[in-house]
């Protein structure tokens, strides 16, 4: 067996282990799936393992399959970053890239990412998918999403996670609230008050938390599912809510609501890119990587 076929067996596994699906490593390697298989009874008759078995969710690796994956994913891995520079992405042509966004990145994020990706490739299009914490690291793995930029951390060997900036917090009410006037909110105000804030899975938990440490979560009057609600609810009413300073300032700048400094320090929350590690990813996605890099990386 020569030594591009071992290579090419190893890539094979790496990405079955990864997206734990013929078809999905199939698209990732341009190949057909019956080469795949192909592939992989290869290695399990070389291995002597039967490696992967078909599960409800996909195949399931077994237990010497989840023994090889670290050290040949590194292998592979430091391969494809040093032989890198001989695959080169054009952007000039046509292209289609696909991320994925909470509603708040919807508003901060995609303005900048599309005018860099503009900048450097006018004839790009993208796709945006709303950001599920569920799926994520399945849309990755699969190809379904090039990259996804959000705070919850998706912890998985299966994807590489690039910080971007952090954001912090800052109170909103309506600008004609009755009470809270100043530049910074008391504690006891605070207590005065009843709060609305945004659950689910799609980041920023710290506001809920923030509130529960301080024993104010018997105050939370209203729950909903995405920061992009709170203005329209905040400004005609007089309930006080915990927004990341980015889009509380432009929730400013469009509806009749005002921010104000919070009592008590709140951890400042880190937005991350992620995307499949080599070698499922490729070239383009790289390249769209660093477009997300550049056009985030640390805003101020």
């Amino acid at each position: 067996m020569g030594a591009e076929f071992d290579l090419n067996l190893i890539r094979t596994f790496v990405l079955l282990y990864e997206t734990r699906s013929v078809t999905a490593a199939a698209d990732v390697l341009g190949v057909t799936q019956p080469t795949v298989s192909y592939g992989l009874g290869k290695l399990r008759r070389r291995l002597g393992d039967e490696l992967f078995v078909r599960g409800p969710g996909g195949l399931v690796p077994s237990s010497e399959a989840e023994r090889l994956y670290p050290p040949l994913r590194t292998a592979i891995e430091q391969l494809d970053v040093t032989i890198g520079a001989a695959t080169q992405f054009d952007p000039s042509g046509p292209i289609s890239f696909s991320i994925g966004l909470t509603d708040l990145g919807e508003v901060n994020s995609l303005p900048l990412v599309h005018t860099e990706l503009a900048a450097r490739a006018p004839e790009a299009t993208l796709q945006v998918h709303a950001f599920d914490i569920d799926t994520a690291e399945d849309q990755l793995t699969r190809g379904r999403v090039d990259a996804i930029v959000a705070s919850p951390v998706l912890d998985s060997v299966r994807l590489s996670r690039v910080p971007l900036f952090t954001e912090g917090y800052a109170g909103m009410v309506s600008t004609d609230h009755p009470r809270l006037h100043g530049a910074a909110a008391t504690d006891a105000e605070l207590r005065g008050e009843r709060h609305i804030v945004v659950e689910g899975t799609t980041g920023h938990p710290a506001p809920r938390d923030a509130l529960r440490v301080h024993g104010l979560e018997g105050h939370i009057a209203v729950r909903v599912t995405r920061f992009a609600t709170l203005p329209y609810v905040v400004q005609d009413t007089e309930l006080v809510a915990i927004v990341p300073n980015r889009i509380a300032r432009a929730m400013a700048g469009m509806h009749r609501v005002r921010t104000f400094a919070l009592p008590w320090p709140i951890e400042p929350a880190e937005i991350a890119a992620y995307t499949r590690r080599p070698p499922g990813r490729s070239a383009a996605q790289a390249w769209f990587l660093d477009v997300i890099r550049t056009a985030l990386q640390d805003l101020p």
